[in-house]
């Protein structure tokens, strides 16, 4: 089988999707948009002008089986041919973006699609179409539970004191740093605030397992995985009621999801004075990297069979 792979810009979850897929036999080719994409910045028009070119391009020379677009934006590229194929996966940011333009461009994908995917239940209740629920895997080899001292040696982290991960860079407005200061210093805990960002993914269970909690403070996110990936390794978080993480780690022990400051700060004074790590890797579990291996092939034939029968219903009424 062989699979275009389009997307806006590859990240760790879709490399590990690909990566999952290619370990199946799926021969997959990925055409990012040229161009960097840092922050809350964009690309620009030209960049999707050219992006369209290498789309018709590629499809021109490949011998692709299906398309996959994963990203709303870059679903109106997979339907630039008419013979194959489209399956769209939403991540969120798109679907729910607050951009009107974009949530109307993602829910016709979605509409259009021979199958659409959706990684959870909150964006699945905004679509009127049908949809295939996939959660994005976690490598739960990859982030699994160590030991604080030795995640602390193996990073360089000296300190003794407690400490609260803000798995992002300060700066960006959406994540609102400025929260998260405000909230540790109103817990009453010997508690430092670390940002932490830019590093390589494989570092990041490191860091993890380095801190005390995980503080998102985010105003809205479309997952986000990295309290998956914490959750994998038992790190106790608290959060701003966004994306996924309800559903994710609402009733685990020594977690705390709400959008009301006091009760943030409770749950950053009790994940302190539980001194334990959480029970959040039991909810990982169906959401590895070989789960989502298999839904994804399985939907990617399911598809493919589809369109073999519609193709033979078609020669039939034609006298083929």
């Amino acid at each position: 089988m062989k699979v275009l792979q389009l997307v806006t810009s590859p990240r760790p979850f879709f490399d590990q999707q690909v990566s999952t897929l290619q370990t199946r036999g799926v021969d997959c080719t990925i055409l990012a948009v040229p161009g960097r994409y840092g922050g809350d910045s964009g690309r620009s028009v030209m960049a999707y002008a050219r992006y369209y070119r290498d789309v018709l391009s590629a499809i021109k020379s490949g011998d692709f089986d299906l398309i996959h677009a994963n990203y709303g934006l870059v679903a109106p590229f997979a339907f630039a041919q008419p013979i194959r194929p489209v399956v769209v996966t939403l991540w969120g940011t798109d679907l729910m973006s607050d951009h009107d333009w974009l949530r109307s461009v993602s829910r016709f994908a979605a509409q259009r699609a021979d199958a659409t995917i959706v990684p959870s239940q909150v964006m699945a209740s905004e679509l009127e179409t049908d949809y295939d629920l996939i959660p994005f895997g976690v490598d739960t080899e990859l982030f699994r539970p160590i030991s604080r001292q030795l995640a602390r040696e193996r990073i360089g982290w000296e300190s003794d004191r407690q400490i609260a991960l803000f798995p992002y860079d300060e700066t960006r407005d959406v994540k609102d740093y400025t929260r998260a200061q405000k909230l540790v210093s109103g817990a009453d805990a010997d508690l430092e605030l670390r940002p932490v960002s830019g590093v390589d993914h494989d570092e990041m269970p490191n860091f993890m397992n380095a801190s005390d909690v995980l503080l998102v403070t985010s105003k809205r996110e479309s997952g986000p995985m990295v309290v998956k990936e914490a959750a994998a390794c038992n790190l106790p978080i608290v959060s701003t009621d966004v994306g996924f993480v309800r559903e994710t780690v609402g009733n685990l022990h020594n977690c705390t999801v709400s959008d009301d400051d006091e009760t943030l700060v409770a749950g950053l004074e009790q994940t302190f004075d539980a001194g334990s790590r959480s029970n959040g890797r039991q909810s990982i579990d169906g959401l590895g990297l070989e789960s989502l291996g298999d839904s994804l092939l399985e939907v990617y034939r399911r598809t493919l069979d589809r369109e073999g029968e519609t193709k033979s219903r078609t020669e039939v009424s034609h006298g083929v």
